[in-house]
């Protein structure tokens, strides 16, 4: 049985996430070998093995993780009880944080989610279906309610908000003029501004 902790006193499958997921976004997933990683967490291949079946499997988990969190905090915003527009506005800021708070994670699954096996990339894109889902069904409540326009299909605005999402890797710096905060603001308010009557 491989030792759930080693060393510093970290688990060993957060020690191999965090190496992989540096390694992936220095050297890029098809250039990191499975020893690097090994070698830069600490650990035997024995211990990867143990807790993830292969290199596929840790790249899955580096974006899963981020995804998981984003449901979480997507059904927290969207079970309250407050106005659809409120909610909608809590949910389309907090995934614009929390997309920027895992940067790293997220462009590496970008660029290396070709990478996948056929049956991790079904799984992965069922995950984020299910999240779109959620969102879209805020968009829909406020558009039944006459809160929002129906000019625009749900389907069309919940993709303009996330290829803003998607497309952050691309541009945001930590030491830029805006913080997390800021351009989860301006990024909210337009989608809302899009969505007024």
């Amino acid at each position: 049985m491989a030792r759930t902790t080693e060393g510093d006193g970290t688990p060993v499958p957060q020690r191999l996430l965090a190496a992989a997921t540096r390694l992936f976004a220095e050297q890029g997933y098809d250039r990191t070998s499975v020893q690097e990683i090994v070698e830069a967490a600490g650990v035997t291949k024995g211990a990867l093995y143990h807790y993830f079946g292969s290199k596929d499997d840790l790249l899955h988990e580096v974006y899963a993780r981020v995804l998981r969190v984003q449901q979480e905090r997507l059904d927290h915003f969207a079970d309250m009880d407050a106005p659809v527009e409120q909610r909608l506005r809590g949910a389309a800021a907090d995934v614009v944080v929390t997309t920027i708070e895992n940067l790293d994670d997220a462009s590496i699954f970008f660029r290396s989610m070709h990478h996948l096996s056929p049956e991790k990339n079904k799984q992965v894109r069922a995950e984020r279906r299910r999240y779109h889902e959620r969102f879209r069904a805020l968009i829909e409540e406020g558009q039944k309610e006459g809160v929002f326009s129906t000019a625009t299909p749900a389907d069309l605005v919940v993709d303009y908000h996330f290829g803003s999402v998607h497309h952050l890797s691309t541009w945001y710096r930590p030491d830029g003029p805006l913080t997390p905060q800021q351009v989860a603001d301006h990024l909210a308010d337009l989608l809302l501004r899009a969505l007024r009557p």
